[in-house]
């Protein structure tokens, strides 16, 4: 009698031990699951890039309005035209993130905190548009280019644009590398591969109309 209650006992400790490792295994998703749809704090890589990127992109948007504005250049009114419709919407997205995580769009920590260490930070070659916040953002253009820029015309304006732009851009690709390197959530991820990729493209085409214009880049930033 004894032999068979332990013989029936051992298939009941299996089953509480399956048990016990299956509510294990489940808890387990559960925390990455929620581990992955926390929202970003607010010192985070992510917080830091929606917010830092967008006050680039304002930039590019306002010196491709002087551009579009100022030339006769289909080609180039239509790479600006782009360039003022593509950062726009890309802002209203970082706008939305921020919303969503219950974040201000503005943080107490100093620009481009969340991409030290990695890749570097400075608006190298460029200045910035005012002391202070902006100082650090690579590849802004200072205030006396946009000057510059403003009062320039015809071919010269161009010329300048298209520097300016150019190092602009490289700029924004070293801080979408940067996200890459430090956050591998989905959404952020993803725009920051899309920007990569696409001021990557831009640059080659503004780097071949400075060539018909017998002008060259300024010295990368990268």
């Amino acid at each position: 009698m004894e032999t068979a209650v332990h013989d029936g006992a051992k298939p009941k400790r299996r089953l509480a031990l399956g048990a016990l490792l299956g509510c294990l295994l489940v808890a387990v998703v559960l925390l990455l699951v929620m581990g992955r749809t926390t929202s970003p704090t607010d010192a985070s890589p992510e917080a830091g890039f929606a917010r830092d990127m967008s006050v680039h992109h304002a930039q590019a948007v306002e010196m491709s309005f002087v551009a579009r504005d100022g030339s006769r250049d289909e080609a180039l009114r239509r790479l600006a035209y782009d360039i003022i419709v593509t950062q726009t919407a890309q802002r209203g997205i970082f706008t939305g993130w921020l919303q969503q995580w219950g974040l201000n769009q503005s943080g107490e920590r100093p620009a481009m905190a969340w991409m030290a260490g990695h890749g570097g930070h400075g608006g190298t070659g460029g200045g910035a548009v005012t002391p202070g916040a902006q100082a650090t953002m690579p590849g802004m253009a200072s205030q006396d280019e946009l000057t510059r820029l403003r009062a320039a015309t015809g071919k010269d304006q161009e010329v300048l644009f298209l520097q300016l732009m150019i190092r602009h851009h490289e700029g924004g690709v070293q801080m979408g590398r940067s996200l890459l390197k430090l956050s591998d959530r989905d959404e952020v991820a993803t725009m920051a591969r899309h920007i990569v990729n696409g001021q990557t493209g831009e640059i080659e085409l503004m780097t071949d109309m400075l060539r018909q214009r017998g002008a060259q880049r300024l010295p990368s930033i990268l």
